[in-house]
């Protein structure tokens, strides 16, 4: 296992680095800068802008900029950011633990929705509960998390006044009172992810599930005399979960992407956020810090599903 493992760590530096190099190059050539305000400001000099541009880099190479940003993510130092004029590390270690709490949570809300419901329809198809499934799975990955999102809020913050709407990071609460109001505030943001994730990952288990459930070694499961229970657990579902756990591992770009834009709607300060003010603002530096760990974090799920490829199925050797 450790040799697999430090096998597949070599592997995904050189994708790193091809990331890194096309995502640095995006940035340097799309139009503006951190300066560009200051054209606009006629307090600002032209000559001292194009100082700062120069001391900060902005008019070498491409090439040059990227190794030196290179050499200095190598050495810890992840630049600064123009607009919230803190260190991007710092910034970044402020959001990051706020949007795996919302995203790690929607993905363990979907999976415990998806995979009950996608069994047990798969278990009963074209019966009534495997119609109503069906039926809600479309209308949920049809309808995008902003609608969602914006429906969420009339109903449980406007009409019912149930959740806040808007997610505080400066509570005025101590104690169990605090970890009360930051879980009540979060329930919606997770919600709304999860359930997006849910609709889609319960349409591939039912698929998966029906795929499995017609082969041989099912049918002479039955034939031994173990019970449905036994059998679509033991023998069904966990040969089933195969390609459902590469699904979410290529999902999980479209979940952090889902995870921007609920960020937005209910101004949960996360990573997603930082990023859009990132953009609005144009702040390089967090520009690519923020994606770069987003590629990072892909990575490393990618990585956890090929570990939980080998607890699934016991052919899967990582000798």
């Amino acid at each position: 296992m450790a040799t697999y493992l430090i096998r597949r760590l070599l592997i995904a530096i050189p994708s790193l680095l091809g990331i890194s190099v096309i995502l640095f190059t995006v940035l340097a050539m799309a139009p503006g800068d951190p300066f560009s305000e200051m054209a606009t400001n006629p307090n600002v000099p032209p000559e001292v802008r194009e100082a700062l541009r120069a001391s900060f880099g902005l008019n070498d190479p491409i090439m040059v900029r990227y190794l030196r940003w290179l050499s200095a993510m190598a050495q810890g130092d992840w630049g600064f950011s123009f607009a919230s004029r803190i260190n991007v590390d710092d910034l970044i270690l402020q959001r990051l633990p706020t949007t795996l709490f919302v995203v790690g949570s929607s993905q363990i809300l979907a999976l415990c929705v998806a995979l009950p419901v996608g069994i047990y329809a798969a278990t009963r198809p074209y019966s009534v509960f495997d119609q109503i499934a069906n039926t809600l799975a479309f209308v949920g990955f049809s309808l995008p998390t902003f609608f969602t999102g914006l429906l969420f809020i009339l109903i449980f913050s406007v009409s019912l006044d149930w959740f806040p709407f808007v997610y505080r990071s400066d509570i005025a609460a101590t104690g169990w009172r605090w970890y009360w109001e930051m879980f009540r505030q979060a329930i919606m943001p997770i919600t709304v992810l999860g359930l997006f994730q849910a609709a889609s990952y319960t349409r591939y288990v039912r698929s998966a599930v029906l795929d499995v459930i017609r082969l041989d070694y099912v049918t002479t499961a039955r034939a031994k005399g173990l019970s449905e229970r036994k059998v679509t657990l033991r023998h069904i579902t966990r040969n089933a979960l195969i390609p459902v756990v590469t699904l979410v591992a290529l999902q999980m770009p479209a979940v952090f992407g889902g995870a921007l834009v609920t960020e937005q709607i209910f101004r949960v300060p996360g990573i997603g956020s930082l990023l859009i003010d990132a953009i609005l603002a144009n702040d390089t530096p967090v520009i690519m810090a923020v994606t770069f760990v987003f590629s990072c974090l892909v990575v490393f799920f990618n990585l956890i599903a090929d570990i939980l490829y080998g607890w699934l199925d016991p052919r899967i050797s990582f000798s």
